[in-house]
């Protein structure tokens, strides 16, 4: 069998697995709002920029007690279906579903300009939008926020701003403008400013504050 079908297979029964203790420990958590309300339940999916920094905590802090904010981030993630780390492919894929979110904020492409990676960045496009696809058609049906994720600088991670800009970038605006999807720039702010990361990749508390603001007033403003 193709190996991406095998992933794809994998994913499925994973998810009827997990997601039963999933649903059981999520139906027990307090919600504030109706499940009608676009940010009662915010996931917060990506990759270590997501994991790693505080922004979705300071979401959190901002939306207040009206909404549940999850932090859904992994660690070295990728768009790209046939890397080692795909977020497709993950856990943390699987528990944001088993979530049902009302509103969910995708900031995922860093990793895949990673140099060895990005000789695939042909497949971006095609990746990004299964995985899209899959997340409007979750039972919650939320709305869906793509966000254009931070400047690289100078790192000892093998990622390259310059593969970011010229590839990955542009990738997630085409899919935001195909799909009508709102889209969240980060990248501009934080640009012209190495003293917001922690090692030129990762946001320090003032980038992630910068991140939380953009994405607060955009995500309250639709």
């Amino acid at each position: 069998m193709n190996p991406k079908r095998l992933k794809i297979l994998a994913v499925s029964i994973t998810i009827l697995i997990i997601a039963l203790s999933l649903t059981v420990a999520f139906s027990q958590s307090p919600t504030s709002k109706s499940t009608d309300d676009k940010l009662a339940r915010v996931a917060c999916l990506g990759d270590s920029i997501t994991n790693m920094t505080a922004y979705p905590a300071k979401l959190q802090a901002l939306l207040g007690q009206n909404s549940t904010v999850l932090n859904f981030g992994m660690d070295g993630a990728t768009v790209n279906f046939d890397s080692n780390r795909t977020y497709y492919f993950s856990e943390e894929y699987i528990a944001a579903r088993s979530f049902q979110p009302t509103t969910a904020i995708i900031m995922l492409g860093t990793n895949d300009a990673r140099t060895n990676i990005y000789s695939e960045i042909d497949r971006f496009v095609s990746d990004y939008e299964h995985m899209i696809n899959k997340i409007q058609n979750f039972n919650s049906k939320p709305q869906i926020f793509l966000v254009l994720p931070p400047p690289v600088y100078s790192n000892t991670m093998n990622l390259s701003g310059t593969y970011l800009v010229q590839g990955v970038i542009p990738r997630i605006q085409q899919i935001a403008d195909k799909l009508h999807l709102p889209l969240i720039d980060v990248y501009t702010p934080l640009l012209n400013h190495p003293d917001y990361f922690t090692d030129g990749v990762h946001p320090n508390s003032k980038g992630a504050q910068v991140i939380t603001d953009i994405i607060y007033d955009i995500i309250t403003a639709t």
